[in-house]
């Protein structure tokens, strides 16, 4: 397929100007890879951080976008048909290839998970890396158990509200963080039992509910946060170091014996496409067809209001995922 297609370029890093729909050629799929007509995709704060010039991979000009979905158009190697669904996220979209700002993008098959579903491409465009990021955080960075109590810190963001979905899924007993009391009602429709409200120490509240600390913490918010989050676990529980809302992801002087509570454990996880899985991806879309679970979607966009977009993440606006359709 030859020809030109509309993609917003970031030729150097900067503020959401920078972020500049144009005419390019529409790339090429070399074996192993597939090219996707994108039908929509999402909007990630790992974005807003690549684009202003402070992550750690990545050059420029680019293409960002590290997801997108929509429908297989090439696969030189034959690994998927013609017209198959699909999304497309992580292994470096956006950052070190040209990622899914745009109407077609070009992958790696190892980026690549399908699925089948009738759900418009508004709310498919908002569950791959949110999904990816808040299953994987409970899977592989809090090892969490069925019925365990789980607090999110950062509660109002996309992946918290995925994650409190998932949560509630589970039978945990979900208690969740946001600074502004009137989203508190947001929060319990995606099946919080308590909300915080973050004024930037919150252990004490959380040990009112549950008294011995909760079984496991994912931090979304930042370091600013983390050692009043580490206070809120029990002894032999997790926090999961997920997000950086805040923008602060670094410690300085990091003394463990000062910071960890005892018996309390600190992870991480960031994940790739291969933590999702088709099967995954696939009940996940099907319980939302079937009114199981949601799919908290804040605002949703035209290609062309893309620099708007990535102000309103800036500022925190929307509350839940912020959706392209290009």
């Amino acid at each position: 397929m030859s020809g030109s297609m509309r993609a917003v370029v970031i030729e150097a890093p900067g503020g959401p100007e920078v972020l500049t729909v144009k005419e390019v050629p529409i790339p090429a799929p070399k074996h192993g890879w597939v090219l996707i007509k994108v039908e929509a995709f999402g909007l990630n704060r790992s974005e807003l951080h690549f684009r202003s010039g402070v992550a750690y991979s990545g050059s420029f000009p680019r293409i960002p976008g590290l997801e997108a979905v929509g429908t297989v158009v090439d696969a030189p190697g034959g690994e998927f048909e013609p017209g198959t669904q699909v999304a497309a996220l992580m292994g470096g979209m956006g950052r070190s290839f040209d990622g899914g700002y745009a109407r077609y993008v070009s992958v790696p098959t190892t980026s690549v998970v399908p699925f089948v579903s009738d759900l418009g491409w508004e709310v498919l465009g908002a569950i791959p890396e949110m999904l990816q990021t808040a299953a994987g955080s409970l899977r592989v960075g809090l090892q969490a158990v069925d019925g365990q109590s789980l607090l999110i810190r950062g509660g109002t963001s996309s992946i918290g509200l995925a994650l409190a979905v998932l949560g509630s899924a589970r039978g945990m007993t979900v208690l969740s963080t946001t600074r502004n009391p009137e989203r508190a009602d947001l929060l319990r429709s995606a099946g919080v039992d308590h909300v915080l409200i973050d004024d930037g120490e919150i252990a004490a509240a959380v040990r009112d509910i549950v008294p011995n600390g909760v079984d496991g913490a994912v931090e979304l918010v930042g370091t600013n946060v983390m050692r009043d989050t580490l206070q809120s676990v029990r002894t032999g529980g997790t926090v999961c170091f997920t997000g950086m809302l805040s923008d602060e992801w670094t410690i300085p002087e990091f003394y463990p014996m000062d910071w960890l509570p005892n018996g309390v454990r600190l992870t991480a996880y960031s994940g790739e496409a291969s933590d999702l899985s088709s099967a995954d991806l696939q009940a996940f879309i099907d319980a939302v067809a079937s009114g199981h679970a949601r799919v908290p979607i804040g605002r949703v966009y035209a290609m062309d209001d893309i620099a708007q977009a990535h102000r309103d993440m800036e500022a925190g606006v929307g509350g839940g995922k912020l959706v392209v359709i290009p």
